[in-house]
C-alpha cells in the first residue's frame, strides 16, 4: 500500500496554480542573508497564532500516519536523535489553550517524530510505504511535558523528505491526564527548506530540492497558515524551529 493511499488528495490544478504564487510571497525570508554562510542567520517568519486572545485559533487537526510512535510513553527525552545525522536543529513549540484567551497550558504532554534527513521513519519499513526497514530502531521521536510557559524543547536534526510530501513534524498533544486534544502537523518554510536540500550536501542531504511544495502538499494544500513554523539559522551554525500550537482544553 503506497503512503499516497493515507494523505489527503484534490486541490485541482488551476486552484493550485492561482495558490502558488501568494502563498511562496508570505513564505519569503526575512533577510538577506546566505542561509548557507557560517556568520549570517536567516529568519523565516511564520504563523503568529496563539500571540494573543484576538489572534487564537485552534490549530487544524491533521493525519498522523502512515509513521504514528508505536509507545510514545517510552520516549520521554529531549534529544531525540539516537544516531541520526545531520543539520542540528533546536526545536521550540509552545501550546496555549484557545478555552482560556490563549494562556499558556502547563503540563501538558508533547510527542512529536518525523523523518530522518533521507525522508525515513524509525519503526517502520521494508514494505511499499518505506524500502528501507527501520523497524528496530527509534530515532526521532520524542516526548516532553510543557512548563509554566506552554513551552517544550528538543535537540533534534533538520528533517528531510520525501515524495509527495513537504517538509514537517508530527505532532500530538495530550492533556496532563492524557486526554489525546491533539494531533496536528508542522510546516517549514520553502526558502529554508530549498537552502538546506540545494546546498547541504556536505551535510548528508543528497536528494536535492525537495518535490512538493506547502502549497501542494497532500495534507497542508487546504491552507497552512497557522501550522507554518518560524525558523532561523544557517546550515553551518544549525537552525532553530518556533512554533505555538493551539488546542481547545
Amino acid at each position: 500500500m503506497e503512503r499516497k493511499e493515507f494523505l489527503k488528495r484534490g486541490f485541482s490544478s488551476l486552484l493550485g496554480i492561482a495558490a502558488v504564487l501568494p502563498a511562496i510571497q508570505a513564505c519569503k525570508e526575512t533577510t538577506e542573508i546566505d542561509p548557507t554562510s557560517s556568520t549570517g542567520t536567516t529568519t523565516s517568519t511564520g504563523s503568529t497564532n496563539g500571540s494573543s486572545s484576538s489572534n487564537c485559533t485552534v490549530t487544524p487537526s491533521e493525519t498522523e500516519g502512515p509513521f504514528p510512535t508505536k509507545v510514545p510513553a517510552n520516549f520521554v527525552r529531549k534529544d531525540i536523535r539516537d544516531d541520526r545525522t545531520g543539520i542540528p536543529m533546536a526545536m521550540n513549540i509552545t501550546i496555549r489553550n484557545a478555552n482560556a484567551s490563549c494562556a499558556a497550558l502547563a503540563g501538558a504532554i508533547v510527542d512529536v517524530w518525523h523523518c530522518d534527513k533521507d525522508g525515513y521513519y524509525s519503526e517502520y519499513g521494508g514494505t511499499g510505504m518505506q524500502s528501507a526497514n527501520y523497524t528496530s530502531v527509534d530515532f526521532l521521536r520524542g516526548r516532553q511535558t510543557t512548563d509554566a510557559n506552554g513551552l517544550v524543547g528538543f535537540t533534534t536534526i533538520f528533517p528531510g523528505w520525501y515524495s509527495g510530501r513537504t517538509t514537517h513534524v508530527h505532532v500530538h498533544i495530550y492533556s496532563a491526564s492524557g486526554k489525546s486534544l491533539l494531533v496536528t502537523q508542522i510546516a517549514f518554510p520553502y526558502d529554508i527548506t530549498n537552502a538546506v536540500y540545494t546546498t547541504g550536501q556536505s551535510y548528508g542531504y543528497t536528494k536535492g530540492a525537495q518535490d512538493t511544495r506547502n502549497e501542494r502538499d497532500n495534507v497542508f494544500s487546504d491552507g497552512f497558515t497557522t501550522e507554518l513554523a518560524t525558523v532561523s539559522g544557517s546550515n553551518a551554525a544549525g537552525y532553530t524551529l518556533t512554533h505555538t500550537i493551539v488546542v481547545s482544553a
